[in-house]
């Protein structure tokens, strides 16, 4: 089916007819979301969200822009998703603060040195020993701030395809050269980061399967997931404003 023809399916389906049809897609992105969010979070205000955000899909649907309308859906029913959660971020402002410094100091130390921080030189550039080190990664799993999803809807909704009558023509370059940054950004983690990203967000495991693959903690695996989102925060700092 060309992008025409799917443009015509997608409007002259009865909207309850859609929703029932992509209920799945959105069950399977909540339940991938909730594995690296807090406990707090709640699986059914997940789908709800998501759900609104099927609806905003359904409404907005462009053919023309390129993207499928799966594809298309997908984009706002997990930026819905992550809205609430933002909505209902009780993480503490300590988390976030050490989250930032641990962010800053990524990108101060590979700037200064020119290769890759690793944990030690992190925490010895912070003061502090390896455990506290690992326990603000710990701490930041359950920051709303630290996942590619939010880096792709920071503060510019780079992946956000909706159009808008104010849109303007450089919007689509600028996002396009975000994701270019953030996809090179990726390619030049450290080899074991990579893989847990990889394993994350292309495989769609969850963390203790993927401790599972690399024979380690599902602890270690989510502290070295955090630090690999950290590290991409700090090398896209420049895409990126952090309030």
């Amino acid at each position: 089916m060309n992008a025409v023809a799917a443009y015509k399916s997608v409007k002259a389906a009865n909207p309850n007819e859609q929703i029932m049809q992509h209920a799945p897609l959105v069950k399977r992105i909540a339940y991938h979301l909730l594995n690296k969010l807090p406990d707090s979070v709640q699986i059914d205000d997940l789908i709800q969200a998501g759900m609104l955000g099927l609806l905003e899909a359904i409404k907005h649907y462009d053919a023309s822009q390129g993207a499928s309308f799966d594809t298309y859906a997908g984009i706002r029913v997990r930026g819905a998703m992550l809205d609430e959660v933002r909505r209902n971020d009780w993480t503490p402002r300590s988390v976030h603060k050490k989250s930032r410094m641990v962010t800053d100091a990524i990108r101060l130390l590979e700037n200064k040195t020119g290769n890759e921080a690793k944990d030690i030189d992190i925490a010895e550039y912070l003061g502090i020993d390896i455990e506290e080190y690992h326990h603000i990664l710990q701490d930041s799993v359950n920051c709303r701030l630290f996942s590619i999803d939010e880096l792709t809807n920071a503060d510019n909704h780079f992946s956000d395809q909706s159009i808008s009558s104010t849109k303007e023509p450089l919007d689509d370059l600028t996002r396009d050269g975000f994701q270019k940054a953030l996809a090179i950004a990726i390619t030049q983690l450290p080899e074991r980061e990579q893989l847990v990203i990889s394993l994350y967000y292309d495989e769609e495991l969850n963390l203790r399967e993927i401790g599972e693959v690399l024979n380690i903690s599902e602890s270690r695996v989510s502290q070295i997931s955090t630090q690999a989102l950290l590290r991409l925060r700090s090398r896209l700092s420049e895409w990126i404003h952090d309030h």
